[in-house]
Parts: C-alpha cells; structure tokens; sequence
C-alpha cells in the first residue's frame, strides 16, 4: 500500500459448592468453588474464574477447539491450595481466593515459578491507570507527554472502543469517577467537546462529556458522580453510536468528597518466588516508564532512575523472615549526566552496586541480599539525590528467571528503513523462561456475538501454557486450540509479480507474461495494483474498461495460461462513485463519511454495512483479493473480535484467501496500526496471508526481514507471511527501464543496485512466499545487468522448483503449529548460540539452513553458526560440522543454504514455468552420504484429496513409499532423482526412471 501525498462442546458442568475441596472429573475438568481449570495438554491448562459461576463452554473467536486428548494429571488440596500437576507444570490456586491475580495463582514449569494473571483493581482514592485496565478496540500510546504510567488508552475512534476499570468502593454512597483525560483535534479533523457513555457494571449508559483541551498534550480532569454499593464494581468508558468519541484517556480514580487526584498508582502484588516487571510497581519521582531499547522484560522498564526516584513492590508470600536474594535486572549505559560508571541503588536501604553494561541495550542482572519479613511487606529500591542513571526492568524475588519475549509480531512494517531503528515487536507466544498467559477474557463468541455482561461479577478466562524448552509442543497447543495458519493452495507458493504501476490486460498479456516466458522466469501469480480501477484509482469498485475491458475474460486468460490472479482493494467508496447509492442503501443509510476526500467508510461489525460491501467486490472477477490500507478509516464495532481478523475472515469466504495485514486494526493506531489489541492475534492466520506492508530497498531492511519471518512465526504461529521481495520505496533514484505518467509528466520507474537485487531475490526463494513488488520500481530479472539477471533468474526457478517442499512445510505449519520459516533455537532449544543467531540465519523446516548475505558487494560474507550434526553447502558441497561458527563468502550465483546430514530437500527435477500445468512427475532428493532420516512429501488435488509419500534413507538405500489410495491425478509415472552429497564436498547423481507413481521404489546409492 502506499501514502499518497464444530464448534464442539467442551465439558459437562457439574454442580459447584462451596467451601470447595478440589473435584476432579474425567473429563479432565477440576472445579474449586468460583473457579475451573481444565487441563487440555501436559503444556496447557484453562484457567476460568466466574464470580457467578457461570462457566462458558461455547468455542470463542480465538478458541475454537478444546478438544485434546486425554492427558494424565494429579489434583489434590494441600495448606488450602488447589495443586494440578501435569508431566509438564504445576498450577497452584489458594482456594477461595477469588478473582485470579498474582498472589493466588502461579505455575511452575521447567525450573520456573511465575504469576501469570495480573489484576489490578482500583481501590477508592488511588490511580488506576487506564492502560492496565480492560480495553476493547484500542491501543496504548505514549506519543504525548504528560501521561502517567506507560501510556494512555488512544482514540475512542469507534463505536465500541470502551476502556473498562475494576474499581472497589471502601463504602457505600455517592462517589466521583474523575477522569484524566485530553482532548484536541481528533482525526475527523474536529476540535470540540466529545461525548462518551459512563456505565457502572454494565449498566445503560448515561452521556458525558469531555470538554475539547488546548491540544494532546493539555491533560485535564473530568468528573461524574455515581452512587455505588461497597465492594467491586466495573466502570466503563464506551463510544456508543450517538457518541463522538476521539479522545484519549490516561487515567480515572475514585473518589469521595474532597478528594484529590492521586498520585499512588493501584498495583497488583508481587508475589515472592517469582520475577516481577518493574514498569508493574508503585514509581514515585521523575523516573517514567519506556520501551525505546529492545531486550526488555514484560511492557517496557523504568527509565533512567535519578535523584528522587522510588520504586516499591508489594511483596507478598514470602515464607519466613529472614534474609532473601533479590535479582535486578537493569542496563547501565552513560547516563544523562555523562559518566558511564557503576551505578549506586539502595533497597530497603542497603547499597547494591550496578557494574556498568555495554550500552543501553545491553541487559545485566545484580543479587542483592535483602532482610525481608514473613508474609507481604514493601520492598523499595531508591535512587540517592544524585541519582543513579540505570534502566531497571525487573525485580526477582528468589528467582532469576526472566519473562523475555522470544520473536514478536506488529500489524506491519510500514515506514521501516532499516536505518531508523528495529521495528518494535510485541511479545507472543514464546517466552525464554517458558510460560504464557493467552487471556481470552475479552473474546467473542465464534459467531461474532459477544459474551453476556456479567455486571459486577468478575469473569476470567485464560490459557496457561507451561512449556519450558519444549518450544514446538506449545506451537502444537497454540495451533489445536486457535486453529492452525491455513494451508494456501499450492500454486501461491510460487513465484508473485507485483508491481505499483499502471497495468493494463494487454500488457499482462503481451507484454509481460511473454517476457517472464522468454527470459525463462517462472510465474505463478499476478497481482494487479489500485490503478485498475474506474473512477477513482484509489478506492473505486469497477474495472476500467479502457484497461480491462473483458475482466472474466482476464481472469479465464491468466487460468490458461496457469496462473491466478489478485485485485488491490481500498476499503472506501466515493459519494459520487456510481456504486455508491446502492451500497448506501444497503447499508441503510449508515455509511458514514471518511478522514479521505468525499469518501464514505464501512463499519464491518454491522451487518448491513458489510453486506454492502462485500456486495461491491462482485463486478470484480478475481481468484483472492489484497485488502491494502491506508487513511480511509473503515473498521468493525464488533465488540471482543480483533478488527482486522474478521474483515480477513470474510475476504477467505469470498477468495482463496484473505491477503492483507493483521493482528490489529487501522482505526486503533494510524497507518500501520502496529500496536497489539487485548484480543489478540490468535485468529488471523486461520485466514490470510500477512502482508507486512510497505518497506524500504535498503540493505538494512533486507537484514531485518530475516528476524522478522521467524520472530512473527514463533509468537503467534502465522506462518504465511509475505514481504515486498526487493521492499516497496525507492531509496537510490537509480533510473529504472520503464516509464509511465504522473500527473501528466513522463517519469522513470526507478530500481535498485545490482548487487541488493540479487540479494534480496536470493532471500525471497527461501521466504514463505515470494512476491516480487515494489512502489513505481523495476523488480524483474531482465531490468538488471546480466550477472543480477543470472543470478535472479536461477534463484526463481529454484524457488519454483522447490515448492513440493515449501508446500509440504506449509501443511505441516497447518497441522503442527510449527511455521514454515524457523529460528534455529525452535530445533535447538539447548543451544545458546541458536538464539543469537535470529538476525543472521533461520531455518526452512527442519532441515535446511539459510543465512543470507546482507552486504553490498560482488562477494558478501556472513558468520554462520551451524547447530549440531553435519551440514553440506547445497551449492557448493562444502562440508561444516555441526557446533561450530565459520564466515561464509558467495558470490551472486549462489547463497549461504545448508542440507542437515540425515535431512532431505525435495524439488522438481527441472525448470517450469509455474506449478499449475506442469506436474511433479520429476522430483530429485537431496540426501547426505551414508545417513538416516525421512521426510513425508504432502500433495493435493483439491476436493479434501491428499497423499502423503514417505521418503526414507537409511545409509546407502533410499526408498520411496508412495501413499496408497487417491494420487495427484497427472501423475501415473516419475522420474526419481537422488543427488548424494559426500564428505569430500563432492555429489552423485542417482535415477530410477519411470517409476509408477503408486509403485514402492527401492533406490540403491551405491
């Protein structure tokens, strides 16, 4: 995109009692008073707290299945603690405790105690900052100053955007509810006083209103009053439809009479025995809260302690008084007084020393023995009035372990140059220390309906995972219970051509279909960009008939010819469109007008508003659509549903597949929306293919697409992920080969260097998807001189060659959980160089490794680290033990790739030009000398038909068991192909010719 200028029931309820000794049922359900947990793997538990005991068995939007196989567990009651055990973790629950929070529930799994749920409920006269509370449709920001805490609650943009406080009344009687708040000019261009609806434990709604600010960074208060009984209540800030919303809020309190805002913040425990999150504590002075330095534990740190700062953590259950090993974790840079030098902090008064760390982003750990007394207290770290100049990120309390993310996710890569800094990732999934907490709380129910109102009743529901190292059966438990990333048909794996310019049919057709053709360039996919459209070439809803002027016929054209095909989608329409009387009155008269030029936006929650749009797509004959974003401003008000989730579900009812960005929304965050919503990004890979947005054609951003795959894949288990292949802006202004019309003026496409073309082609063949794209730029191998044409044109046919093996990975990603694209530690969880080396090197299924060059340059080099075991270069033979670093240099004719001794890479034998029409009647094996291993190559031919061939070596012989029953029905015969890769860096060729396809073949290597 660009900037223009079955359901199936889970388990019986049985009755609950209380006082409530622990039941176990054998379903493998254990209910204790208010509160379930069933234990759905050894990895897996559902914690479930429901203070009115109704407990929800229907399948939500993110959990769709909680049907695992039986898995043996022990329960019992000890010193009123409920115990589950598994072979994996241990959950512990005071019983009759109440809502989850961190002092009444942990886990402990691989050598780690942690508190998992965190609750923070807003006594009478304390802070209760909105960024901790439940939010529905919304980001935090931190973008203007003055806040408190980490962030503010943004926007308020749309119908039912909502932030919801646990609030809890000393008394009963009249109260206020004062908001903290600011109100400038919001993105409909308006600065005035905006209304929201005030509800208390969800009851109606009353109006009020937040009068307009001097700007966002003016923050003031507002106050309501609201009569209310003693005890927990829910308090809710909600756009309503009749509401005008675009504010942001920091903060609320609840107060009595007189008063005053406070400045203590409300804070869940810290419970001893377990890591807590600095950022989570009480911080009085001028330190804040931040995030600009990656590496951190939980949400950010506290930032540059000085003179003044306090920080204090209410600990509770330690188990005797006495003296107790506190761990912190800080980094210690120079500081903004100018000394880099060891750092003074005092707990509870005693000096702790903080040796200096390399820089800012480089994270250390102290023990400080601290006296303690039995059960809950204070501990306070302080900073002298000279101040101590350190980041501090967490607090160990008899632990060392460490919540730190493993990869991470953003809606997109919008705006990244590779030279403005990493693009901050949110964690996932995947944690160092072992443990998540999937908090589904908030979710709909699978239909789109959300969950009934519960009114003050506390409801709680989440998925603890407890994995430890065992990294893949979380992806396993991730995938079983969200749904696994969809299975693209087979041909997507190919070869993409996309291309932000002006396109006619008779261009695709003569011009450059013939092309790919003539310089022997495989293709699979065509993606025809915005300027197809009639009208308006931004978000008009028919083709141009002067461009198009027979779209079936296009569309019947690119099928013959093997291929498929995608039209670009603005989601808005134009008050003077011709198609926009109807689709208004489809809508029923509810299209609203959007932040662009006369244009009107769709609320996808309401179903007539999505009636009216999808209704649009119809004139438009195409296999899939990519739904590209910018600043036209529709969204969804479905409450508990991530926007961007169900827009892309209803693009796979109507397409192959949804292809557009995810995991968040474009009303809750700008351009890119790159911040995580409470919902999650579980559902979005049950859909669509991630497109990460527009980037730059820098070498840094070609660096940084190598993390960012795998990081993506392991956090949320998407593993269909698809990059601009050369990145979309232009940074050289290198004259490309073409020319075309901007506002009337001729001008040049533009290209890159040689040298970062063919390198970045080289990593895009080893990438989920291959799509060749740019903004206005030259992406095709003939563009280029003829050494970057040589070596583009090799690794797209290699590409294409391999997808048997991409497609066979994708279906295990569907199947398993485990992503296509891997980093090195998801095979190698003990090794620690496997988790230094996600920049620089990933893994292509279990086998394979790649470690593209990222330099400029006729030879690059690269550091490798190989894991354990024997790896043969696949290009030139060399061979490289495993547990070991070695610099690798090529050439652009070939690339850093790695056969594990004991795996197998499968491809075509010979070039085609797509997957479609030429069946894989020739398949070469690529073995190493004398191992063992298999690999079961996965086919399909539509119709839920599928085989699955296992392939088998055990030292010199190579057998080939084909799948009995349906086979791909183009294949009667193949050719069978083994290439040997010796120790000596030398190869063999064996074939066994002609082989029936369902005939077992006996391959003998020597």
């Amino acid at each position: 995109m660009r900037k223009r200028t079955t359901v199936i029931p889970l388990l019986a309820l049985v009755t609950l009692a209380l006082p409530a000794p622990a039941t176990a049922q054998p379903t493998g359900t254990v209910t204790s008073g208010q509160a379930r947990f069933q234990i759905l793997s050894p990895t897996l538990v559902r914690s479930e707290f429901a203070g009115d005991r109704r407990f929800e068995d229907q399948a939500t939007y993110n959990v769709v299945n909680r049907t695992f196989p039986r898995t043996p567990y022990t329960s019992r009651t000890e010193n009123g603690w409920l115990v589950i055990t598994t072979s994996a973790m241990t959950v512990r629950y005071r019983v009759g405790s109440g809502p989850f929070r961190a002092d009444n529930l942990e886990i402990k799994t691989a050598g780690t105690t942690a508190s998992p749920w965190r609750r923070v409920v807003c006594a009478t006269g304390q802070l209760c900052e909105a960024e901790d509370q439940q939010r529905e449709g919304m980001l935090v920001a931190a973008d203007h100053p003055g806040h408190t805490g980490y962030g503010f609650v943004a926007g308020f943009s749309y119908a039912n955007n909502s932030v919801t406080a646990t609030v809890r009344a000393a008394t009963a009687g009249r109260h206020r509810v004062v908001v903290k708040y600011a109100n400038g000019q919001g993105g409909d261009g308006r600065h005035e006083d905006r209304t929201l609806g005030l509800s208390v434990d969800g009851q109606a709604a009353r109006q009020v209103t937040l009068p307009r600010t001097a700007d966002w960074r003016d923050w003031r208060q507002a106050e309501f009053e609201v009569d209310l009984t003693a005890g927990e209540h829910r308090v809710s800030l909600t756009r309503r439809s009749g509401d005008s919303g675009n504010v942001n809020v920091d903060s609320l309190a609840l107060l009595t009479a007189g008063q005053a805002y406070p400045a203590e913040r409300a804070v869940d425990d810290c419970r001893f025995g377990t890591t807590c999150e600095a950022e989570n504590g009480r911080i009085s002075g001028p330190a804040g809260i931040a995030d600009e330095h990656a590496g951190f534990a939980g949400t950010g740190f506290v930032a540059e302690l000085r003179g003044g700062t306090t920080l204090t953590q209410r600990v509770t259950g330690v188990p005797a008084a006495g003296t107790h090993p506190v761990v912190l974790r800080y980094a210690n840079g120079a500081g903004g007084d100018g000394k880099h030098e060891p750092r003074t902090v005092y707990l509870n008064g005693q000096a702790v020393t903080l040796p200096t760390t390399a820089n800012w982003a480089t994270w250390a750990t102290a023990t400080a023995q601290v006296a303690l007394p039995a059960g809950t207290s204070d501990l306070s770290l302080t900073c002298p009035d000279a101040g101590c100049h350190v980041n501090l990120d967490s607090v160990g309390l008899n632990s060392t372990a460490q919540h730190v993310a493993l990869g991470g996710y953003r809606r997109s890569l919008d705006g990244y140059t590779g030279t403005n800094g990493d693009p901050k990732l949110y964690p996932g999934l995947m944690h160092r220390d072992g443990w998540y907490l999937l908090d589904d709380t908030i979710s709909a129910l699978r239909s789109g309906t959300p969950r009934a109102d519960r009114g003050a009743q506390p409801y709680q529901d989440g998925y603890l995972f407890g994995y430890g190292q065992n990294y893949k059966a979380a992806l396993g438990d991730l995938a079983a219970l969200t749904g696994g990333s969809k299975l693209l048909p087979r041909w997507a794996y190919g070869v993409w051509y996309s291309e932000y310019i002006d396109r006619t049919a008779a261009d695709f057709r003569d011009r450059i279909l013939p092309a790919f053709r003539q310089h022997g360039v495989p293709l699979d996919v065509l993606v025809v960009d915005t300027d197809y459209k009639a009208h308006n070439l931004w978000n008009g809803w028919r083709m141009d008939s002067s461009k198009f002027p027979d779209p079936q016929g296009f569309l019947d054209w690119a099928h013959g010819e093997g291929l498929h095909s995608t039209l670009n989608i603005h989601p808005s329409i134009q008050g003077d469109d011709p198609d926009f009387a109807q689709a208004q009155a489809t809508a029923k008269g509810k299209l609203a007008k959007g932040s662009c030029a006369n244009c009107y936006v769709f609320d996808w929650g309401d179903p007539d508003q999505l009636r009216a749009y999808l209704e649009l797509h119809r004139k438009m004959p195409t296999d899939f659509w990519w739904l590209d974003w910018c600043c036209d401003g529709s969204g969804s008000s479905l409450r508990g549903v991530t926007p961007d989730t169900w827009i892309n579900e209803q693009y796979a009812k109507i397409g192959a597949f949804a292809f557009s960005r995810g995991f968040g929304s474009l009303q809750a965050g700008g351009y890119s929306g790159a911040g995580p919503l409470q919902t999650g990004p579980w559902a979005e890979k049950r859909t669509t293919l991630h497109f990460t947005g527009d980037t730059s054609s820098t070498w840094g951003v070609l660096k940084g697409t190598i993390a960012y795959t795998s990081a993506e894949g392991v956090a949320t288990g998407m593993s269909n992920i698809s990059h601009d292949i050369g990145g979309h802006n232009d940074t050289t202004g290198l004259r490309g080969s073409e020319t075309y019309l901007d506002n009337g003026q001729v001008r040049y496409t533009t290209k890159m260097p040689d040298d970062m073309y063919a390198r970045w082609v080289q990593l895009g063949a080893f990438q989920p998807i291959t799509r060749l794209h740019s903004n206005h730029g030259d992406r095709l191998p003939w563009q280029y001189g003829p050494a970057a044409q040589a070596s583009a044109t090799k690794f797209l046919n290699l590409r294409e060659r391999l997808v048997p093996y991409i497609y066979t990975l994708a279906e295990e990603a569907n199947r398993t959980g485990v992503p296509m694209v891997r980093p090195a530690w998801l095979e190698h969880p003990g090794s620690p160089e496997a988790y230094s080396t996600v920049d620089s090197q990933f893994m292509l299924g279990s086998d394979v490794l790649v470690a593209p060059i990222t330099t400029p340059g006729d030879v690059g080099e690269t550091r490798v680290w190989f894991p354990p075991g024997q790896w043969t270069d696949y290009f030139t033979g060399r061979v490289y033990q495993g547990n070991s670093w070695a610099t690798v240099s090529a050439g652009w004719d070939t690339m850093p790739v790695f056969l594990r001794s004991g795996g197998m890479l499968v491809e075509r034998t010979s070039d085609v030009a797509n997957d479609v029409k030429n069946p894989a009647d020739e398949l070469t094996v690529h073995v190493t000398a004398g191992a063992k291993g298999e690999f079961t190559l996965y086919e399909d031919g539509g119709r839920k038909l599928s085989s699955r061939t296992r392939i088998v070596q055990d030292g010199d012989t190579v057998t080939v068991h084909p799948a009995r029953g349906w086979f791909p029905g183009k294949v009667s015969k193949r050719d069978w192909t083994v290439v040997v890769h010796e120790a000596d860096g030398t190869s063999r060729t064996v074939k066994a010719a002609g082989k029936p396809a369902q005939q077992k073949v006996v391959i003998r290597l020597r």
